[in-house]
């Protein structure tokens, strides 16, 4: 407890200080509000498009994907992760083909995501799937490997089946590791949601972005970057209370 609100503490005097110097920036230095909006502009660009309702469609429709991308890569990852650790020929089946989808930069193939999918949702699920896929893969890969073959062999001795095995042995053990690559991978699906919308999309916070940005209310761009962070901030929060639970077992405490 003690050290969670040591983290609390610790962002709140973070938050204090980026306001200051964005308060002292906007006013005693005097920069333009066309380079930096005040905090007080932002807010009340953000205010007026929450109370419109257009705030909530846009914020919705970006949650509803990186949830979706960050489910499917999650399963994924931990499914292929499983069964190359429980049939070695599979590693040496994908280990060169799994390198050369890694190495390629997703980014840069977002547009031929967009060509092939079209401009609906299923670019930008696909998009996001293939930046979570990897780090959560390689998060539950090493996880399984590491397990102690004395877990195995309790597991033999009990006459567990297969299934019961994964998800009582194998999967629990394997937890720290996944939720490592879950983590990294949310960061990325957030970041594969914003730049799927900002380059196909007429709706969500990277439409909304690009819609303040190339009708010049800067305002109205920061309010959608910061709820961009507000997001991150939030995704960031339910899974580190979801490895608290999950990993109670093992005494882990996140702040």
């Amino acid at each position: 407890m003690s050290r969670r609100l040591t983290a609390w503490t610790d962002y709140t005097l973070a938050l204090a200080v980026l306001l200051a110097a964005w308060w002292f920036a906007t006013g005693p230095m005097g920069l333009p509000t066309y380079l930096l909006p005040s905090p007080l502009r932002t807010w009340n660009a953000l205010v007026t498009i929450a109370l419109t309702g257009e705030l909530w469609l846009h914020l919705g429709f970006t949650l509803q994907n990186i949830v979706l991308g960050l489910i499917l890569g999650c399963v994924a990852g931990i499914a292929l992760a499983y069964a190359m650790t429980r049939f070695p020929k599979l590693a040496v089946w994908f280990d060169g083909p799994l390198v050369i989808l890694q190495t390629a930069p997703k980014i840069a193939l977002a547009p031929l995501f967009v060509v092939w999918f079209g401009f609906g949702v299923m670019s930008k699920i696909i998009l996001i799937f293939s930046l979570v896929f990897f780090p959560v893969f390689i998060g539950a890969i090493a996880g399984f490997r590491s397990l102690d073959p004395k877990m195995k062999d309790l597991a033999k001795l009990l006459g567990l089946g297969t299934v019961q095995r994964f998800r009582q042995i194998e999967l629990p053990s394997a937890m720290p590791e996944i939720f490592v690559g879950v983590k990294i991978g949310a960061v990325q699906a957030l970041v594969g949601a914003v730049l799927a919308e900002w380059m196909a999309g007429k709706v969500g916070l990277g439409y909304l972005m690009t819609f303040a940005s190339a009708t010049y209310k800067t305002p109205l761009l920061f309010a959608a970057v910061l709820m961009t962070v507000v997001l991150g901030l939030l995704l960031h929060v339910v899974l580190t209370i979801l490895e608290n639970r999950l990993l109670s077992w093992k005494g882990v405490k996140n702040g």
